[in-house]
């Protein structure tokens, strides 16, 4: 006989509840035994302990489609437990499986079931098999889902599971203040059985929006979450999920309803499992993004959006003011929350979270810089009615290929510095598989896709693939085989766990620095880059360094002289001085 389940745990599910639902005409203590129940946690449990932190040094995510490999004859997913065992054990521990689900467009982000795998990339058992072997993130899609699932065609039918589960409005309310992320009508107009009716798409017209007011879709999601808890997903990336509670007298974005859900998901998974963690993907500015921390008890992790755009500008100009202005301005996280950072992803690099950060013209230059490199702009429609650049698409590897004044010889030295940067900085870092394979743009899947984002989600024939990286000449092999070597050397430095202190330096425009401390203070890195085309020095007197510790470089495995009163970085080097107790 089940135990009840514990009236504090209950108490808690019920006071998310009547704050989500306030005013409305929702039984919230029914629902909360229904929660409960459907996460089984109508049983003893473990209580999480706050503000434990479920990462250390040896965190890094790779971040992949499933199909990003292929190999004659394979399921992709084990193409991918392939390459994961040959090219990734020892060096990073995790992989984020963008969705691997049915779907019917946006690569993957139109899910046609939740509930089972693609049968194109595999099955459950070889997803299970990489979540044996690695730290598994997989992407709940909570705003949406495709508009060819079965629960959208209940809602044109007027019956069955879904058809009570999508947001409409009509073409008279006023939606001008909603805040749009895409250039489409916002409504989709179609035809139901109970006539004509005008459903909620904030990105396009096959991606249909859920309407969470009814509760019968949250407790769809914590069942879908629960299935993926039991297949070892331990991460969840929560998809656009700033955008999930409507109220067409707001903007719909970022609402204390929204909020209260993620806390309430965060509250049903770590008591189901204390070692999981979520993390929330909103492509915001900086200051709305940092909200979903919450007093630590909301996301474990946030997306740091704001990165990638801020270094890439950094790598072409030369000038790491905005970018140290940026770190200097940013919170430490708590224990029991942490960063994810990122450089490049299967999206552009975003624009919105370098609002107030980049003036216009400095934008502008990134905008003809990236488009002078290959790269495309994606468009937003701004409440104003206007069309704003909302995201750069492009290749890291392209988009690092030169400076403001065109192309030169240290692409490949601003690629390795990009991430070195990134590696050492306080949070958990995602490398994605086209970053870590130096893939350039395809503008061959653009063509055929015609979607700009297709540019870098590049499929590579996986007996190819092992040919280029087996040759030392190969772009591939270089990028590879240096990243390969950052990361070992990471995921060894107590300094570099995601929460240990971190101050910024101040070494000029063209030398990006900061101090990495560990928790238990006995070991100090100064990560310092030269983000210039140009050999820069820096005097010692300025990171002062301890004369009773011995210091090393830790990626060169050099020592530091004290006796020397500077040290000359080359373009784009970067060195992490490490002391080594006398």
């Amino acid at each position: 006989m089940s135990t009840q389940p514990s009236p504090t745990l209950h108490d808690k599910v019920l006071h998310h509840l009547d704050t989500i639902y306030a005013g409305m005409d929702v039984d919230t203590g029914a629902l909360a035994t229904d929660l409960l129940a459907t996460m089984r946690l109508d049983h003893p449990y473990n209580e999480p302990v706050p503000h434990q932190n479920h990462w250390s040094q040896e965190d890094i995510i790779l971040i992949t489609y499933g199909d990003s490999l292929l190999e004659e004859d394979e399921h992709p997913l084990h193409t991918l437990h392939h390459f994961l065992h040959r090219y990734a054990k020892g060096y990073l521990n995790g992989v984020h499986i963008l969705p691997f689900f049915p779907y019917s467009s946006d690569d993957g982000f139109a899910v046609i079931d939740y509930s089972s795998v693609n049968e194109a990339l595999g099955d459950w058992q070889d997803i299970q098999g990489i979540a044996s072997e690695f730290r598994l993130m997989a992407d709940v899609v909570i705003n949406h889902c495709s508009s060819r699932s079965v629960w959208f065609d209940n809602f044109i039918k007027g019956e069955g599971i879904g058809h009570d589960f999508f947001m409409t409005a009509s073409p008279q309310d006023d939606l001008s203040s909603v805040v749009r992320p895409r250039t489409s009508e916002l409504l989709r107009e179609t035809q139901t059985a109970s006539g004509t009716q005008y459903v909620w798409c904030t990105f396009s017209h096959d991606q249909v929006d859920f309407d969470f007011r009814n509760p019968a879709v949250l407790t769809t999601f914590v069942s879908i979450m629960r299935q993926y808890l039991d297949m070892g997903v331990d991460i969840f990336r929560l998809d656009a999920v700033a955008f999930l509670w409507k109220d067409i007298t707001t903007p719909c974005i970022n609402l204390p309803q929204t909020h209260e859900v993620v806390r309430l998901l965060r509250t049903l998974v770590e008591h189901a499992r204390s070692s999981a963690v979520l993390i929330t993907e909103t492509n915001i500015p900086n200051r709305e993004n940092l909200t979903y921390f919450g007093n630590a008890n909301e996301a474990h992790a946030i997306y740091n959006f704001s990165l990638p755009p801020l270094l890439v500008n950094t790598l072409i100009t030369g000038n790491c003011q905005h970018l140290k202005n940026w770190m200097m301005s940013m919170p430490p996280a708590q224990n029991g929350t942490t960063y994810f950072n990122f450089i490049a992803s299967h999206d552009g690099i975003g624009l919105r979270p370098v609002e107030g950060l980049l003036s216009e013209i400095e934008l502008n230059t990134l905008l003809s810089t990236m488009q002078q490199f290959g790269g495309l702009v994606s468009w937003r429609t701004a409440a104003s009615g206007q069309q704003q650049p909302y995201e750069i698409n492009i290749a890291l590897y392209d988009a690092l290929q030169g400076t403001v004044r065109g192309a030169d010889k240290w692409g490949l030295e601003r690629m390795i510095c990009a991430h070195a940067i990134m590696l050492g900085m306080e949070g958990i870092p995602g490398i994605y598989i086209h970053s870590l394979l130096g893939t350039q743009n395809d503008y061959e899947k653009v063509k055929n896709t015609s979607h700009n984002r297709s540019i870098n989600r590049h499929r590579w024939d996986y007996q190819a693939l092992q040919s280029a990286l087996a040759d030392p000449v190969s772009t591939h092999h270089k990028v590879l085989s240096r990243l390969q070597s950052l990361m070992q050397v990471r995921t060894q430095q107590p300094a570099f766990h995601p929460n240990a202190t971190q101050f910024t330096l101040q070494l000029g425009d063209a030398v990006f620095g900061f101090w990495r401390q560990s928790i238990d203070r006995r070991q100090s890195i100064f990560c310092i880059s030269n983000v210039s085309d140009e050999n820069q020095d820096i005097h010692l007197s300025d990171i002062n360094l301890i004369g009773t510790d011995h210091w090393v470089d830790l990626i060169t495995d050099s020592a530091i002289s004290l006796d020397d009163p500077s040290l000359t970085l080359h373009p784009y080097q970067t060195l992490w001085i490490a002391n080594r107790p006398a």
